[in-house]
C-alpha cells in the first residue's frame, strides 16, 4: 500500500466516525448533524478537514472526534473569530441555514488551521451536562433512604458525593438546583439553576425529604476551572449550538457555580477514590457518582477502579454504607442512559430509570441491577 493510499484509508475511517456522531445528532441537532456530515465528505475528498484533524486520525471511537471538530469549530464562533460562520449558530443569535453552513465554514477553517488542528488534539469532550443533576437528585433521595432503612434508621443518612470524571465539578451541587415538578419546586426554589427535570414517574423515594449534602469532592484527568473565561468557553464549546435549552441551562449553572465553588481535583479516577475512600466517616453515606464517563476510561482505569470499590465495599457498615450511583449508556436497552444504583452493606443493587444522555427527560421505572 502506498502512503497516499494509506492515508485515504485512515481518512476513510475517520470519516466514518464523524458520519457515526452525525447520526447520533439526528433530530436533537440540525446545524452539528450538517457540519459533521459535510465535515466528513472533506475528510473523504483530502479537504482542508484532514489538515485539521492530522495526528487524530486513528482515535478510538470512544474518545468522539467528529464531536472534538465541532467543539472546536464552535469555540472559534464564541470567540468571534468566525464571524462568516456566526450567522448560522443560535448560541451567538444566528440562524441556520443548513444549505450554505460548509460554504460559510471553510474560510474560518482554512484561516485556523493550526488553532483548530491543536485544540480537536488537545481536548476531550466535556459536556458537563447540569441536566444530570435531575437524575442524580432523585436517585440520591433513594440512596439515602433505603441505606437508612437497611440500618434500621428512620432518619435519611446525611451524604458525601463523591464524583469521577467531573469535569467542571458543575453536578456536584445537586441540592443547590431547584427541580420543577407540576407546581412544586424541589432541592432549593431560590437556585439560579431550577430545572425542568421531564420526569415520567417519580423516584421511589420520599419526595419530602430533604437531600442533606455535608461533603463534596471530585476528580478529572482534565479538570475544567468553570471561574476562567477560558473554562466557560471550554464547556460552552461542547453544547450543541442549535439547543438553546441546554445553553440556558449551562449559563446558569455557570452562574450557580461562581457563588458555591468546588474544586476539582487533577487526578485518575482510581488513585483519587482510594484516597477518599480511605477516609470512612460515621453516619454518612458515601456516594461514588459519575456520569457518561464510563467511554473515555482505559480498560486498566476501569478495573482498577472497580477493585478499589470492592474494597471499600467489603469494609462498608450499616453506620458508614457506600453507595454507587450511575448514569452511563446500556447496549441492552438501545444506548439508552440507565441510572444504576448499588449499595453496601445493605446488598441493594437497583436500575432506577432510563433517560436521555443530558439527563433531560427522565423515566422511572425500577428494575433488577443485574
Amino acid at each position: 500500500m502506498t502512503r497516499d493510499s494509506a492515508a485515504t484509508s485512515v481518512n476513510g475511517v475517520l470519516a466514518e466516525l464523524f458520519a457515526a456522531a452525525a447520526d447520533l445528532c439526528r433530530d436533537r441537532s440540525p446545524l452539528t448533524q450538517r457540519l459533521l456530515t459535510d465535515a466528513a465528505g472533506d475528510l473523504r475528498q483530502g479537504g482542508v478537514t484532514t489538515r485539521i484533524m492530522a495526528g487524530s486520525e486513528c482515535d478510538r471511537e470512544g474518545t468522539v472526534p467528529g464531536l472534538r471538530f465541532a467543539g472546536a469549530v464552535h469555540r472559534l464562533v464564541l470567540e468571534g473569530l468566525a464571524p462568516g460562520l456566526a450567522k448560522h449558530y443560535p448560541s451567538v443569535g444566528g440562524q441556520p441555514h443548513l444549505p450554505t453552513l460548509w460554504e460559510d465554514a471553510l474560510p474560518a477553517l482554512n484561516e485556523h488551521v493550526d488553532l483548530l488542528r491543536h485544540r480537536v488534539a488537545a481536548t476531550v469532550v466535556q459536556t458537563n451536562e447540569p441536566g444530570r443533576s435531575a437524575p442524580l437528585y432523585g436517585g440520591l433521595l433513594v440512596a439515602a433512604q433505603e441505606a437508612a432503612k437497611a440500618a434500621g434508621r428512620h432518619v435519611p443518612f446525611c451524604v458525601r458525593l463523591l464524583e469521577v470524571g467531573a469535569s467542571g465539578g458543575l453536578n456536584l451541587r445537586p441540592h443547590h438546583v431547584g427541580y420543577r415538578l407540576g407546581d412544586r419546586v424541589l432541592g432549593d426554589p431560590d437556585s439560579l439553576l431550577v430545572l425542568d427535570p421531564e420526569w415520567t414517574g417519580r423516584p421511589p423515594a420520599d419526595l419530602d425529604h430533604r437531600l442533606r449534602v455535608v461533603g463534596r469532592a471530585g476528580c478529572d484527568l482534565t479538570p475544567v476551572d468553570v471561574s476562567t473565561e477560558d473554562g466557560r468557553l471550554h464547556l460552552s464549546s461542547f453544547v450543541w449550538a442549535d439547543q438553546l435549552d441546554r445553553w440556558n441551562r449551562l449559563r446558569d449553572a455557570l452562574d450557580l457555580a461562581a457563588t458555591d465553588p468546588v474544586k476539582v481535583d487533577r487526578s485518575a479516577g482510581p488513585e483519587w477514590l482510594a484516597k477518599q475512600l480511605a477516609r470512612v466517616e460515621r453516619d454518612v453515606l458515601t456516594v461514588v457518582w459519575h456520569s457518561v464517563v464510563w467511554q473515555y476510561v482505559s480498560p486498566a482505569d476501569r478495573a482498577m477502579g472497580r477493585a478499589v470499590l470492592a474494597d471499600a465495599a467489603a469494609k462498608a457498615t450499616p453506620t458508614t454504607p457506600l453507595a454507587l450511583l450511575v448514569f452511563e449508556p446500556r447496549r441492552e436497552i438501545d444506548y439508552k442512559f440507565a441510572l444504576m444504583l448499588k449499595l453496601w452493606p445493605a446488598g441493594i443493587s437497583l436500575s432506577l430509570g432510563v433517560g436521555e444522555g443530558h439527563g433531560i427527560p427522565f423515566t422511572w421505572n425500577v428494575t433488577p441491577w443485574e
